[in-house]
């Protein structure tokens, strides 16, 4: 087994955790931005890039210390090559690279899907073929795993990723950024009233939020033009009872064909208690990410960085950060 010291910048959240042997977190240290880029309404990169530089010395010197332990009995050095922001991503390498060269350890780029699906082996162990159904403000994937580490993307969205039609929703309706568990929220007061339609209900295992977005934003415009009010708790509901069900439809439907032991939910929406609800009545095991785990961190990257390891999944030091790395080509003997 070894102590691996991971590193994840990829978007807002600069973040440094400290695993050993696959279990053991000794410390997981996250500097958000959220207060800053609330007032945007959304993520700014330039900004986000700006304040990595600023705080990662701060976060990996916080990590170090609540993990006590030296720099020295580090195995290797783990970081998010991407997808991501490309600054951002950035900041993190450029870290990495500085402490692999340092100490003369691995570098291990990571994958940051990779890293959303491990996040569940951290308190939990992952039984395969399993799949894994991730939903985050940027994707929104089937991905099925026959072992350990191989991935097959199965499924995936034609246009936007489900966290991304949830701050869309939000802006629209003039709700406080991130929108999504502001929605999850008002969507446990509401009932679930105004008529929706079902994104892709073709039998396949791809997603398609965008005609859903849009008919919120069409039917919120529309009570607007007539100056009616609608009720924003129901809207909330009916939007997220109809993207929920899209979810966990397609990814049973797959869960049983692929007759797999068990899904793993993975990603920031991951946290959403009305996703979590509802796929808690699966008839096939369900394991989430604990709620500390969901959004991004440096653990979930360790976590995956500690099964890359046993492998020895190393990456060169002249590695570079993409936006698009492929979730396939990271499979273990590819």
């Amino acid at each position: 087994m070894a102590t691996i010291l991971a590193i994840e910048s990829s978007c807002d959240e600069m973040s440094v955790a400290i695993l050993r042997d696959q279990k053991e977190l000794l410390a997981n240290v996250v500097a958000s931005q959220i207060d800053i880029h609330k007032q945007y309404g959304g993520v700014v990169p330039e900004i986000a890039s700006r304040k990595h530089v600023e705080c990662v010395s701060a976060v990996l010197r916080e990590a170090l210390q609540t993990a006590g332990i030296a720099v020295d009995e580090i195995d290797a050095i783990a970081v998010t090559k991407g997808p991501g922001l490309v600054g951002s991503l950035h900041v993190g390498m450029q870290e990495a690279k500085t402490l692999a060269i340092a100490l003369h350890k691995p570098l291990i780029g990571v994958h940051h899907i990779a890293g959303h699906i491990y996040a569940n082996a951290i308190e939990n162990t992952i039984h395969y073929p399993c799949l894994a159904l991730v939903v985050s403000g940027g994707h929104t994937e089937l991905v099925y795993m026959a072992s350990e580490f191989q991935f097959e993307v199965i499924g995936q969205t034609f246009d936007d990723a489900i966290g991304e039609a949830y701050d869309k929703v939000g802006r629209v309706l003039h709700l406080p950024y991130p929108g999504g568990p502001v929605i999850d929220k008002m969507a446990h007061v509401g009932k679930h009233s105004y008529k929706l339609p079902v994104p892709l209900d073709d039998g396949s295992y791809n997603f398609s939020f965008s005609g859903l977005k849009s008919a919120v934003i069409n039917l919120n415009h529309k009570y607007e033009q007539r100056g009616e009010t609608i009720n924003m708790d129901d809207l909330a509901c009916s939007f997220q009872d109809v993207a929920v069900e899209a979810l966990s439809s397609k990814a049973l439907k797959a869960a049983h064909d692929l007759k797999v032991k068990e899904i793993i939910v993975a990603g920031g929406v991951s946290a959403n208690k009305g996703l979590r609800e509802k796929m808690a009545n699966s008839d096939i095991p369900v394991i989430f990410p604990p709620m500390k785990y969901c959004t991004d961190n440096a653990a979930m990257i360790a976590s995956a960085a500690s099964v890359m390891y046993k492998y020895k999944k190393f990456s060169p030091l002249d590695i570079s950060v993409k936006p698009d790395y492929d979730l396939e080509k990271e499979s273990v003997g590819v």
